[in-house]
């Protein structure tokens, strides 16, 4: 699969990530890696942030070690601008800020963390319903399109404060159901976790520009809100 290249110069590669692939080398090896792939065409890469595996959308690569320090520090004060789309399962409320400590878990995952928890770390998300989807038996409940706005940038952190706040993802094996989304006659319309990079702003590493770069809607995920909405 051709990886779509969404910005390109000296400093950077950005591109947008299918779902389903590692951003970097997993621990069991045997496949191969967006960064490895990327580094066979492009040349040394160095990895500014990540996105889990069932996650689609906006990833920026270094080209260079100077970008590479730049762009961990930006990221590291919380600068750069992130907008996520997002299936999940319930009924949103219009907006609302998820302001919840996520602390890590057993096997990789993250959780809520008790008051007083000392690995809590602080973490907060906005939440806004795009679209409330009418309910489909065959859907298993009511599903509405959000966009979640992270304002820190914790492993997990989206798919925990849905979760937390009762409106997991329409599938997530981790954090909600890990069966698949079935259309009106059975056929599967996502397997995967439904959450989109969507946009992502920051600053050039070497200009200082603002930059602004969105993923478009992946065909899957299209093709799932196509079917709630009855089209």
């Amino acid at each position: 699969m051709t990886i779509p290249v969404l910005l390109e110069d000296a400093h950077l590669l950005v591109v947008d990530k299918p779902a389903g692939r590692l951003v970097i080398p997993g621990r069991q090896g045997g496949e191969t890696s967006l960064r490895e792939e990327l580094e066979a065409a492009h040349g040394r890469l160095w990895v500014v942030h990540r996105l889990d595996r069932g996650t689609s959308g906006v990833v920026v690569f270094a080209r260079t070690a100077e970008a590479h320090r730049t762009l961990n520090l930006a990221f590291d004060r919380g600068e750069p601008r992130k907008r996520y789309l997002a299936l999940v399962r319930g009924t949103p409320a219009a907006e609302r800020r998820i302001d919840v400590p996520i602390a890590p878990a057993r096997r990789g995952r993250m959780r809520p963390a008790r008051p007083g928890d000392p690995k809590g770390k602080p973490s907060a998300t906005v939440v806004r319903l795009l679209e409330a989807f009418p309910v489909r038996p065959w859907a298993g409940g009511p599903l509405a399109l959000v966009e979640a706005l992270p304002e820190t940038g914790r492993t997990h952190q989206i798919r925990v404060h849905l979760a937390d706040a009762g409106l997991p993802l329409a599938v997530d094996p981790d954090y909600g159901e890990a069966e698949p989304l079935r259309g009106p006659d059975a056929a599967i319309l996502l397997e995967r976790t439904p959450l989109h990079a969507a946009r992502l702003e920051l600053r050039h590493p070497a200009s200082g520009a603002p930059l602004a770069i969105e993923a478009p809607l992946p065909a899957d995920l299209a093709a799932a809100l196509a079917a709630l909405r009855g089209g």
